[in-house]
């Protein structure tokens, strides 16, 4: 049995988000290019969007939860997801609110609430008030700025706390 070869360091790979995400450290620009691919690094460190309905989660239904792809910190769950049929992954709250952090982005014509991640910074996407019940609020986020953890890895990830949701 031959070991797989670990990839080459030019490789984007995704930050693993281990460890304690309370006390993550954000990495240097050049780290953080290494290790995110090309649209995580852009949506994430310059408030890049990606495409509808041609992102990794926009139409995914696994049970378990979302974590900022740079820090690892837990910011939304499946049980509050919902299709908001706009090709991007919607919820109705956020798993840890103190992990969310909004803005007004007055990017576009009209104003909009960017939301963010407290620890890595991350722009994760936006949050509007066209969301269905019981909070009326959708949070569009980019698929490339969130790492999906299963509810069966919940505990081996670091994660025990969010278990309970998915028993």
């Amino acid at each position: 049995m031959s070991a797989v070869p670990a990839p080459a360091p030019s490789d984007p790979q995704p930050v693993p988000g281990a460890g304690d995400w309370r006390t993550f450290e954000k990495p240097e620009e050049d780290e953080l290019q290494e290790m995110l691919t090309d649209i995580q690094y852009d949506v994430t460190q310059h408030e890049g969007t990606e495409p509808a309905f041609s992102n990794d989660y926009w139409d995914h239904h696994d049970e378990g939860i979302y974590v900022d792809v740079v820090s690892g910190e837990p910011l939304f769950s499946s049980t509050d997801k919902y299709d908001s049929g706009t090709g991007w992954p919607s919820f109705t709250r956020p798993l840890v609110p103190e992990n969310i952090v909004t803005d007004t982005d007055f990017k576009l014509v009209l104003p909009r609430t960017e939301v963010r991640s407290k620890y890595g910074d991350s722009h994760l996407g936006h949050v509007f008030e066209d969301g269905p019940e019981p909070t009326g609020l959708r949070y569009c986020m980019n698929s490339a700025s969130l790492r999906f953890v299963p509810a069966a890895e919940l505990e081996e990830q670091g994660y025990s706390e969010f278990a309970p949701l998915f028993e």
